[in-house]
């Protein structure tokens, strides 16, 4: 099996590279390039462009190979759940999904009996099951007054529109869903079954009121040819085809008497397919080196930047003119309060404060029980950003809508033509600070693991 893999990959799918000794074919290869460059793609690579990106996309994995992440439980569990829900609709045929509508169908045959389906109708007139005497009556009184009315003539479906209180069937005439033995009470499935069709019965008490049933038809379950489009389509409305997958899989298991677990089965139905299909077995290799890429980048440069808060100051100060403003910002809070007095009140209260923990003290101090005496906004504000800012603070003639119940607006803060510290533009500095981490692991991860680009078989790559 070795021996016929590796003359495979050497006759008919050629290396276009080898990162720290992993071959990576053309066939993948073209794989993730068209995936990545079609037609919606602004920024399109050339071929040997994108070569350069994944040989760092393949520097990455390996990497994350090497920190062994692909053995951890929690990265294997998550791309087993994904390959396998790629894996159980393919398992799947045309000829299973028949073999389950019809098991469905003897299934609904066996539950309706030899007593087939019943089409009625019914008026309904409501009554708590522990109703008083009174309240029993005057219904009694009522659904006799209704049986009297039908006897004599009177429309079924006309009086069951205005009379009935079965909102789901009154519309309808009073028409009810055809039916079997066991779906519905059964003091209203001992009446209608003792119908025949045209037969009315007569008033009679349910758990949920007094009925009077109008049999409209009686019928055997029609047979499985003529039902089964309909019954696939269930299936496949459903979602059964996983359900269907599953029981196959089980089977198998068992089969095996107890040499295979549901994992080996799943990876030899993951194998199958991905052999089948090339298209597939890439897309199991792409999520796969996904999760890696994403854990080990996460480690490396985006949690690793995010959290450095020493790094990222450092990392400020030293390009602080890359962060400089065209126009001052205004860095503080503009607020609307209920009493004037609280102007001075709001301003005391974060004045001694770090500009991270105003919106706690602001919220504990004035906004703690059921009636905000403060509404506030925290942030570093540009010319527009803001009403009050912009007419108070960068004089703009402008008029903040002051909110109902509040006497007037403010802002607390300072002015600054150019950020201080890294936090006045914390977003910049990490998305930064990221990339040079980036860029630094690149460079050596390319002095750690060889890398060997097949220009010649690049060539034979089209665009």
């Amino acid at each position: 099996m070795s021996a016929s893999t590796a003359f495979a990959q050497t006759a008919d799918d050629d290396v276009v590279m080898t990162v720290n000794g992993t071959p990576v074919t053309r066939s993948e290869f073209v794989y993730s390039y068209n995936k990545n460059n079609g037609d919606g793609v602004i920024d399109r690579k050339t071929v040997e462009e994108y070569a350069d990106l994944y040989a760092n996309y393949k520097l990455k994995v390996a990497a994350a190979v090497d920190a062994r992440l692909d053995t951890l439980a929690s990265f294997r569990n998550e791309y087993a759940q994904y390959r396998d829900r790629q894996v159980l609709p393919a398992i799947v045929t045309d000829a299973d999904v028949l073999a389950e509508a019809k098991r469905l169908y003897d299934n609904r045959k066996r539950k309706i009996g030899s007593q087939g389906l019943v089409l009625a109708a019914h008026i309904l007139l409501r009554l708590p099951q522990q109703a008083p005497d009174s309240e029993n009556d005057r219904a009694k009184q009522r659904i006799d007054s209704i049986y009297l009315a039908l006897s004599q003539g009177a429309d079924f479906a006309d009086m069951a529109r205005r009379l009935s209180q079965d909102p789901g069937s009154a519309g309808k005439g009073g028409e009810l869903p055809w039916f079997a033995v066991g779906q519905t009470l059964k003091e209203f499935e001992d009446q209608a079954f003792a119908l025949q069709p045209g037969e009315m019965s007569k008033p009679f008490l349910s758990p949920a009121g007094y009925h009077i049933i109008l049999m409209k038809n009686r019928k055997q379950l029609e047979p499985f040819d003529s039902l089964r489009d309909e019954i696939v389509k269930f299936v496949e409305r459903r979602n059964i085809r996983d359900a269907i997958a599953m029981r196959k899989v089980s089977e198998t298991v068992r089969q095996s008497n107890g040499k295979l677990a549901k994992v080996d089965v799943m990876n030899h139905l993951a194998d199958s397919i991905s052999a089948a299909d090339s298209d597939t077995k890439w897309l199991f290799k792409e999520y796969h080196d996904g999760l890696l890429l994403y854990e080990i980048s996460n480690r490396m440069v985006w949690e690793k930047a995010a959290k450095d808060e020493q790094a990222l100051a450092r990392f400020f100060k030293a390009n602080k003119k890359k962060y400089a403003w065209s126009e001052p910002r205004y860095k503080g809070i503009a607020f609307f309060v209920r009493n004037e007095d609280d102007v001075k009140a709001v301003r005391k209260c974060v004045r001694k404060l770090d500009f991270s923990k105003w919106n706690e003290a602001l919220r504990t101090t004035f906004n703690s029980d059921s009636v905000k005496r403060i509404i506030a906004e925290k942030g570093i504000f540009r010319r527009g950003d803001n009403a009050v800012v912009d007419q108070i603070v960068f004089k703009i003639d402008t008029v903040p809508n002051i909110p109902d119940g509040f006497v007037g607006a403010a802002v607390y803060g300072k002015k600054l033509k150019a950020p201080k510290e890294y936090t006045d533009v914390r977003g910049l500095v990490v998305s930064d600070y990221q990339e040079r981490l980036e860029q630094e692991w690149l460079a050596d991860l390319r002095r750690r693991y060889p890398v060997v680009i097949n220009k010649e078989v690049l060539k034979t790559i089209k665009q």
